[in-house]
């Protein structure tokens, strides 16, 4: 049995970590890339930078039950100021670093936060934009002091001397830590957690530090890691399976957590430590998979023939349930050493649905690759596929703290996925009655998504949320989730949405990956300006009918998409299209773009468009170009009779 902490005994954050600094005061915990050198962190420096963050946080009148928001990218200091306001008593709540002036406000106004740890001067910046609008906000604590000497907002502290309040504390009262950490139980609440919010604000998850420890616990029973093995953290910390990953599981088997110097050499990064367990939300599965495809683009014809014979083989190993030891010897090897995936023993993708096609790719590559499903109300994942045990459509099998069943189950078998976990959260914040809704039978949680049971396997199938899974006006039911998963499976495609609800027939709007159809026009000469430019250029359309067509081919004949068209921006989460992980908001589709739906099933096969993009700066840009509509079959006999 691998040696993992007592979380019955050590329930809470900063217990853990006191007793891995008391046990293993020399063994590395953390690492941090910075002008292109690792800086390691013991457990004892961990819990030296934790004790002095939580007595000075103490020293400027943080209580018990109060709200520390953080703020800014995946570095050391956020999970010690996180551990550091659980050690006095505080909720922590992370928001994410590139969130609009707006959202920030809205939480920390909903909180009533009274301090935020913010990164640097981009996010004082932001912060003291919407200042007057948070009232309760009296402290900004920055931990970057580049470009802040020209700040004087009495709000402002600077991290060094936050510190040295708490080594003042720390003399005055030499047993205040420890007598804080002391107090805190298993039963309190630590993480104040953002749900996905894909229709509204989102709502802010409560989760006590105990119940979520022991989840993490049986999380690692189902997907063991060891003291040593490297992770590298590479998602938003306030998004649940970060936590997990990032902030929990380190505490109980003491796995190295590395954070990268900056997103863009993230994949570089990677590479140079090696690690042994990857978290990638499935945008990032699908563009690794894109970019490696796109740079087979730019090969010889005799390296694309030897890439092409290896993915037969694997393909092929893989269907007959083994691996390929000469497609391994050709392509994979290296391949998997060139994106720093060498020493994997497990990967997973969680947050939204992963293609099959594009899950069959890395398995075939030899990468270990798991899908994981979850919520953010049951503290995150708890269905995981075990080695040797991996299906291509469904999520795996629950943890040995979950039960899962589905409710008004169909014919087939298909009803709503209800579960239940160690986990459980406490409630929804300041809101108990949305909290009650979401409940059934007391302990069980209404996840709002459509699956199915195996029978054979007992592996659980997600289909797609219950609101999202669709009818059109022919009675054909489908699931606009499985097919985005596909289309986006292409190198060309970034993102994908289809319509047909309660329509005649199925069509999508697609949004070109810009990186790689911008290669692909040049290769071919193929002038261009910018993104909407690009996307109107009449043989990219005839690149992406090809890919929409091999799609169609894969699915049954009423599920196939009439017609497409090409977006002429990318979709956003700044513009509320995107939650921020990832998934759309069909709903600010709908009205969004309502206009062009109605073209795209109108007679039309061109729609103008007049409008104005805001980039995250602030600054604006008028978009005026014509989008074609592209028809690939005719519409259903059916739609054709009503019409007339």
């Amino acid at each position: 049995m691998t040696n993992y902490a007592d979380v019955d005994t050590f329930d809470t954050f900063p217990k853990c970590l006191a007793e891995n600094a008391r046990r293993f005061p020399g063994d590395i915990a953390m690492r941090e890339k910075e002008f292109g050198i690792w800086n390691h962190f013991t457990w004892a420096d961990c819990l030296t930078e934790v004790r002095r963050l939580a007595l000075g946080l103490a020293a400027i009148g943080v209580k018990r039950g109060d709200v520390v928001a953080i703020l800014g990218k995946n570095r050391p200091e956020w999970l010690w100021s996180e551990y550091a306001a659980h050690a006095i008593g505080a909720m922590s709540m992370g928001v994410y670093q590139d969130s609009m002036n707006a959202e920030v406000a809205y939480l920390l106004t909903y909180t009533e936060v009274s301090v935020v740890m913010a990164e640097d001067e981009e996010q004082v910046d932001k912060l003291l934009e919407i200042a007057d609008q948070v009232p309760s906000m009296r402290h900004i604590v920055y931990f970057d002091p580049r470009g802040m000497r020209k700040y004087s907002d009495p709000r402002l502290i600077n991290a060094a001397d936050l510190r040295a309040k708490g080594d003042d504390l720390a003399a005055a009262e030499p047993g205040r830590f420890d007598a804080e950490v002391a107090l805190g139980k298993g039963t309190d609440v630590a993480i104040l957690c953002t749900t996905s919010g894909t229709t509204s604000n989102p709502k802010l998850a409560m989760l006590e530090s105990g119940r979520f420890l022991r989840h993490c616990r049986s999380y690692l029973r189902a997907d063991p890691k060891s003291a040593g093995d490297n992770y590298v953290s590479m998602l938003p910390l306030p998004w649940i399976m970060e936590q997990v990953y990032a902030v929990a599981q380190p505490l109980i088997c003491r796995n190295i957590v590395n954070f990268v110097e900056e997103p863009e050499t993230m994949m570089a990064d990677m590479r140079e430590i090696g690690p042994h367990f990857v978290l990638l939300a499935p945008r990032m599965w699908e563009g690794i998979a894109a970019e490696v495809r796109s740079r087979m683009m730019d090969s010889t014809p005799f390296k694309q023939k030897m890439f092409d014979f290896g993915m037969k083989l694997g393909m092929k190993a893989l269907d007959e349930g083994r691996r390929s030891w000469l497609a391994d010897l050709l392509l994979f090897s290296a391949l998997r050493d060139r994106i720093g995936f060498s020493f994997l023993k497990s990967a997973a993708t969680g947050g939204a649905a992963l293609g099959p096609d594009t899950f069959r790719f890395f398995l075939a590559m030899g990468v270990p690759l798991r899908q994981i499903y979850g919520q953010t109300e049951l503290s995150g994942a708890y269905t995981v596929h075990q080695n040797g045990d991996i299906d291509f459509d469904s999520v795996g099998i629950p943890f040995d703290d979950t039960q899962i069943r589905i409710d008004n189950a169909d014919a087939n078998g298909v009803g709503e996925i209800v579960a239940r976990t160690d986990g459980m959260f406490s409630g929804y914040y300041k809101s108990p009655e949305t909290s009650v809704a979401d409940l059934i039978d007391g302990d069980w949680l209404k996840t709002g998504d459509a699956g199915y049971i195996k029978p054979a396997n007992q592996h659980l199938v997600v289909i797609d949320r219950m609101k999202d899974l669709a009818t059109t006006a022919l009675g054909v039911r489908f699931s606009p989730q499985f097919i985005e998963n596909k289309l986006k499976f292409s190198p060309f495609i970034a993102e994908a949405v289809i319509l047909g609800s309660e329509r005649p027939y199925l069509s999508a709007i697609i949004c070109i990956r810009f990186s790689i159809v911008s290669k692909w026009a040049e290769q071919r000469a193929i002038a261009f300006t910018n993104y909407t430019n690009l996307s109107a250029q009449e043989q990219v359309y005839e690149l992406l009918r090809a890919e929409v067509e091999k799609v169609n081919a894969t699915l049954p004949e009423p599920q196939r998409i009439r017609k497409f068209l090409l977006l002429y921006k990318e979709l956003d989460a700044d513009d509320g299209e995107l939650t921020r992980t990832r998934k759309v908001r069909r709903g600010v589709i709908n009205d969004k773009y309502g206009d062009i739906i109605a073209a795209v099933y109108g007679d039309r096969d061109m729609v103008p468009v007049d409008a104005v993009i805001t980039f995250q700066d602030g600054t604006t840009t008028r978009v005026k170009t014509d989008l074609k509509v592209i028809q690939l079959l005719p519409a259903p006999e059916a739609a054709l009779v009503a019409a007339e």
